[in-house]
């Protein structure tokens, strides 16, 4: 690890990382809680699922054993969760005895904690359930269509789950999400009382690591763990956009070899960090940048 990264933390205020998927944020988290102490708080919108340990690359027991760990697989696959969902469960964490170390690659998460989130109304079920429908039957483009000018300006719209809350909110109040954040109250953790830190790294090399990190998850047993999922799957659950999900249920049903179901998803992997890497570099101008294949 980076020592001059770490003589600049301190021991008392919070740590937040961010970076692409495969990036090394996880091992970062854990050298600087084993070294100056705290608590790992995941800030990622998959890991939170129980389902999908290997798939979602959620830190091991033997990590786990190495510092406390709090907010992974907690959820149950079949539940939706939302970042204010997760905003909620965090605030206590703030408020506890052990330094926070927040680390993830959902930059919403990392938005709503520092910038504050909109106190939308809780979205029916039976939105929700058309939503989940129209997602299931390719409807992304009649989502956006339904959207506000300055909404798809201002969201992910190549994310599904990004669309749909937009055109959830709208259905359910009447009002678009823009209009709902513009009455954002004030964050829960400003970011000018954290150390902010964003892990940038280079396109090959990311690429490089997500082909091994694939390989890895083979190895451990992913293949095992997507099988358990396999009777109980349904692609409209906001766990099963976990990233190689689709494309491993795909393969134990029989449409693709698991060597097509690796090159699928390891491209989805790529495809994802890419988004991931844009969103970073214009929302987090003000975040201390480090090189991920320099630490």
């Amino acid at each position: 690890m980076n020592k001059s990264l770490l003589s600049t933390l301190g021991e008392t205020r919070p740590v937040l990382i961010a970076g692409a998927t495969a990036s090394g944020k996880s091992a970062l988290a854990l050298d600087i809680a084993a070294q100056l102490g705290g608590v790992i708080v995941n800030a990622d919108a998959l890991q939170v699922y129980g389902g999908w340990r290997i798939l979602t690359a959620r830190p091991t027991a033997a990590e786990e054993s190495r510092a406390p760990h709090t907010l992974y697989g907690h959820v149950p696959n079949h539940e939706s969760y939302s970042v204010g969902d997760w905003l909620r469960d965090i605030g206590p964490i703030l408020n506890g005895d052990k330094r926070p170390i927040i680390v993830g690659g959902t930059g919403l998460y990392f938005r709503a904690l520092t910038e504050g989130l909109a106190d939308i109304p809780p979205t029916p079920a039976s939105i929700r359930a058309q939503s989940a429908e129209l997602l299931f039957r390719g409807g992304l483009h009649t989502m956006l269509q339904d959207l506000d000018a300055e909404t798809r300006a201002r969201i992910d719209v190549q994310n599904p789950m990004r669309v749909a809350r937009a055109w959830e909110v709208l259905q359910s109040t009447g009002q678009s999400i823009r209009s709902w954040q513009a009455k954002t109250p004030p964050p829960l953790l400003p970011l000018e009382a954290c150390h902010a830190l964003h892990l940038t790294s280079p396109v090959d090399w990311l690429n490089d690591r997500l082909k091994q990190r694939f390989d890895i998850m083979i190895a451990e047993g992913v293949l095992e763990e997507a099988r358990s999922n396999l009777e109980a799957w349904d692609s409209r659950w906001q766990s099963s956009q976990a990233i190689g999900a689709p494309e491993l249920i795909a393969h134990l049903q029989g449409q693709f070899s698991l060597d097509e179901a690796k090159t699928r998803a390891v491209t989805a992997s790529s495809q994802f960090a890419k988004r991931q890497r844009t969103w970073f570099r214009k929302r987090m101008m003000s975040w201390q940048r480090y090189k991920a294949d320099q630490l």
